[in-house]
């Protein structure tokens, strides 16, 4: 009898252990989810001029990085940056569709890390049109148990005049939002296309192991 005791104990324990890590891959994938509607809705936020509602998908605390123009801290700094650029108005276009995700949610479940691309149209009718990419090296922590942008930091890869290509060559990137100075110098010191610039990667390669 103690032996068969034993036994179901043992089962009962496995079990146990086995419902746990179901709980926590279930866990991990809600997170995936919730990352990846959290900054695909971030994107068409931006893409209607909607600055305060972008802005609110921010922690209290976060960061926003783009095409070195500096780093802004905390949600009203972000929110700041954002009410600076253009207005969103008839015969004005902007696409930022944000694509290709690599995410990993942190061991403890309250913090994440993404690696995204962005592909951006901008028109004006009867104006310039051009058109680029970013990749983002986002981070991303849970908030009152809702996920929120902790930092956004967009590399231009390239960025041209959408009728000559970027064959053509690319338009210098904006390093500065006039009348808005940012909290922090640029983290890092590139040029876009058509000099090289690799953004550096938050993970290792998922095969090899290796960091780059």
């Amino acid at each position: 009898m103690s032996d068969e005791i034993a036994a179901l104990r043992e089962s009962v324990d496995a079990l146990r252990e086995e419902v746990g890590a179901l709980k926590r891959k279930a866990s991990i994938a809600e997170s995936h989810l919730a990352i990846c509607n959290l900054q695909a809705a971030y994107g068409y936020y931006v893409d209607k001029g909607l600055w305060d509602e972008a802005a609110d998908m921010f922690a209290p605390d976060g960061t926003l990085e783009i095409a070195g123009r500096g780093v802004y801290i905390g949600q009203d700094r972000v929110r700041q940056y954002l009410h600076a650029l253009p207005r969103y108005e008839r015969g004005v276009l902007f696409n930022h569709m944000q694509l290709q995700p690599v995410i990993h949610i942190d061991s403890d479940g309250q913090r994440a890390h993404g690696r995204w691309r962005a592909f951006i149209l901008i028109a004006w009718l009867g104006g310039e049109a051009r058109w680029g990419e970013a990749v983002y090296e986002n981070s991303y922590r849970l908030v009152d148990g809702v996920w929120r942008i902790q930092s956004l930091h967009a590399f231009i890869t390239f960025y041209c005049e959408f009728d000559r290509g970027p064959n053509h060559g690319g338009v210098p990137m904006v390093r500065n939002i006039d009348g808005l100075q940012p909290d922090r110098p640029a983290t890092h010191d590139y040029e876009a296309f058509p000099e090289v610039f690799v953004p550096p990667f938050h993970y290792a390669n998922p095969v090899s192991g290796k960091a780059w």
